[in-house]
Formats: structure tokens, sequence, C-alpha cells
């Protein structure tokens, strides 16, 4: 299996399965390019792995993982990191015979909406049956780790990153600022900073949940305080980047950037954000339906990414679908434990994404602004 590295200077490694096999089964990431000297502690990582974790509600899935993380990697006697890579690994502690068994039962048939087809065409009859393995959400727990250093790093940079649900089952939150999402972030299960719009939501999915169904919705990504010109023009624009990195997330089935599909319907001076100067003398833009980006890189606006994120697919509610060993077709409806939304959880996984994306982006831009030598005027104007 190819494909478990993300990043470049900065780059996350990942592996691990949603059931492991045998005891000591879990999840990990390998984190290089993290700079000696910091305190990276157990408890940062373990706040951003709180906020995706299973059993605690009613809108996400019952399976008690407790995700309780371990740096085993990368720390020096003095709890500080060395330069080497950072190691972080978090145990599957749920996973039951009875849920296995569940999962044996149709192992053969596979579940529309999940990736079984492929897997089987890829894997063959050795693919991961169990909880999807690979392709599961709990693959996810991992990325979160990740980013939770990359987060750390950021922060010295002032960078902050926030994820929040703005729409679920048509409901739609109003327009928010930065600072009201962040002063209403997480203040309710499905995370709306809309506090009206989130109990209206809430209400809905529980609904949906008592159909033996589950909801889609859409998550708001913004990374505020972005200095400009990260990215580059062509084949690597940071636009691209986050593309990569946001729609790598399994449930992710659409992306737009700022006004996003909305400029299809505008006029070019309805599109384009105009440009002043603020009183510091740096530039700035009166609206923002680029979304924070100008030919793929930053412009030092908020980058801002809303994501279409898919109902959960396995649902209690009969389905046809395919026996892979005798070729048949067959009926399924599925006893396993689910999240009746993802919404209430995902956003956690996007804001990894979203900050290993623009670290890595960052130490690119620092590397190649230490060797163009550039006039100091532009070296001013991105806050250097």
């Amino acid at each position: 299996m190819l494909g478990n590295s993300f990043g470049r200077i900065f780059r996350v490694t990942t592996c691990g399965e949603s059931y492991g096999k045998g005891k000591g089964s879990g999840l990990a990431v390998i984190v290089d390019g993290v700079p000696p000297g910091l305190k990276l502690t157990r408890e940062i990582v373990q706040q951003e792995l709180d906020k995706r974790r299973p059993g605690v509600g009613k809108l996400n899935s019952p399976r008690k993982e407790t995700d309780q993380c371990e740096i085993f990697a990368g720390l020096g006697q003095d709890g500080l990191t060395t330069g080497a890579p950072v190691g972080i690994i978090i145990y599957n502690v749920d996973t039951q015979p009875i849920h296995i068994e569940q999962y044996r039962s149709y192992k053969d048939i596979f579940r529309p909406g999940h990736a079984t087809y492929p897997f089987f065409l890829k894997y063959g009859e050795a693919q991961d049956w169990c909880g999807a393995g690979r392709a599961s959400g709990r693959e996810t727990v991992a990325r979160v780790a990740g980013g939770a250093v990359a987060k750390f790093i950021l922060a010295r940079e002032g960078i902050e990153i926030l994820a929040y649900t703005v729409e679920c089952l048509g409901i739609k939150a109003r327009p928010l600022s930065f600072e009201e999402a962040k002063r209403n972030y997480r203040k309710n299960e499905i995370n709306c900073p809309d506090l009206d719009a989130a109990k209206k939501m809430e209400k809905a999915v529980l609904k949906v949940k008592e159909e033996g169904d589950t909801a889609g919705g859409i998550i708001q990504v913004v990374a505020h305080n972005v200095p400009p010109a990260l990215g580059e023009p062509v084949f690597d624009k940071l636009s691209a980047t986050i593309a990569h990195a946001l729609c790598s997330i399994g449930a992710v089935k659409g992306i737009e950037f700022g006004a996003g599909f909305q400029v299809g319907r505008m006029k070019g001076s309805e599109n384009n954000d105009q440009p002043y100067l603020d009183e510091q003398g740096r530039v700035r833009f009166r609206t923002n339906n680029a979304g924070g980006l100008l030919g793929g890189m930053s412009t030092g606006e908020d980058i801002v990414v809303r994501l279409a994120i898919k109902p959960t697919p396995t649902i209690s509610i009969q389905q046809r679908s395919i026996n892979m060993r005798t070729m048949k077709e067959e009926t399924l409806s599925p006893i396993t434990r689910r999240d009746p939304t993802l919404l209430g959880r995902i956003y956690v996984v996007a804001e990894a994404m979203m900050a290993i994306a623009l670290l890595d982006a960052l130490y690119l831009a620092r590397a190649y602004d230490s060797l163009a030598r550039l006039d100091k005027k532009w070296l001013k104007l991105k806050g250097l």
C-alpha cells in the first residue's frame, strides 16, 4: 500500500488500522521536520485527539476508544524535541470479539459507500475487511496527532486554524467572523458556532439517526494570520497542496475556496477583491472572494475553504449490494457502530491536514527567502 506520507520538509507518515490484529494494535505517525528545542508534550497532542474521540455524546459513534497517545520518539531526556523524527502512537482499546464477528458476518459483501469494492480489486481476499482497515475513519486519528505537532509549531508564528460546521441537512449557519467562530468554537456537539443553527442541526441529525440513516454537511476551514506569498505559481500552488491534503480525508467529496462555485455566477467587477493599504502600510483586501489565495499563493487574508462531507456510509436501512465471493447480488443492513453524522469529529481532521500543508509551505517559503535575497521592501510586506 503506497501513499501513506504527506509533505516534503515537514512530513507525516501514518500507519495502523481500525481493528488491527492482536492486543497491541493501534495507529501511529512519524513526523519529520520538527525543529529542536521545542517543549512538545503528550498533553498538547492529547488536546487535539480529544476533539475527535468517539463515544462522547449522541452525535458520534458509541465506540469507546480513549485515544490516549504516547510520544515514543523524538524527545530528549529534558523533554525537548531533538530535531529527530517525532513518533506518536495511539492504541486501540475497544476492539471486542463481538464487533469483529459482526464485520466477519458480511465481510464478502461490500457496504455501499465504502471502499470495499476497489479494495477487493487492489488487494484481493487479503483486503482488510474488519472495520474497513486503512479506509476506516479511524485512520484519521494518526493524522490528528501529526497535525497537533504542526499546529504547535504554527502557533509560534501566530497562525491559527479553525474548522467548524456551517451546514447540515439544509440548515445553514449565518456568516460569521473569525473572532465569533473562535468564541463559539466547540460549544455544541456538532461544532457549529451559530448556536441557534446548531440546535436545529442537532435535532435534525437525531431524527435521521432514529430512522437508521445518517447525515452529511459542510465544514468550513479558516487559516488566520497566514503570511503572504506561500506556495508556488504553477503545479505546487498552495491551493493545490491544501486541496490534496483536505481531499485525502475519506469523507470529503467536494472543496471550494473563498466564494467557490459562486464565482461562476459573478462578473469580474463583483469577484475581484480590491486592495488597499492599512495603517501599517500593509496590503489588505476589501473583500475575500479569493479565499486568501491569488495565483495559488497566499495573500495574507484568511484562507477560507469549505468541504462537502458525505453522510456516514454505514446505515441500518437495507441496501442492495454484491457478494464478492459468490458474485451474486444480496441485500445488506449491517450491524455496526457508527456516527449519525461525521461533522462533530471530522473538523479536527480538517484542521490537522490544513496545518500540515501550511507548515510545509512555510518551511519551503522561508528556505527560498533565505536564498533569494530580495529587496528588503518585499520582505517587509511579507512581515519578515
